[in-house]
């Protein structure tokens, strides 16, 4: 049962103010240049990586004005394995 008292954590296991899980340098979406917003020039593809379970990885292309979409099986998540995998 929950009770009102806060969680006592550990000041070396803390991870508040950490950078873990956030891209460092990441460019925003909104300075994608304006013709790719409406999606009437074809060749513009987005990519994404997907990692499921047991350490499986799988990289997505997809093209942005037909939807054609390529699955790719990456043998990690280290960019040596995706672009390996992508070329």
């Amino acid at each position: 049962m929950r009770s009102n008292r806060t969680i006592r954590q550990s000041k070396h296991n803390n991870i508040k103010g950490s950078v873990r899980g956030q891209i460092i340098d990441a460019v925003s979406i909104h300075e994608r240049p304006p013709e790719v917003d409406d999606r009437a020039v074809p060749g513009h593809w987005e990519g994404d990586l997907i990692s499921g379970f047991n350490n499986t990885h799988i990289a997505t292309l997809v093209e942005r004005s037909s939807r054609f979409t390529i699955l790719f099986k990456v043998k990690g998540k280290d960019t040596q394995s995706v672009v390996s995998a992508l070329t």
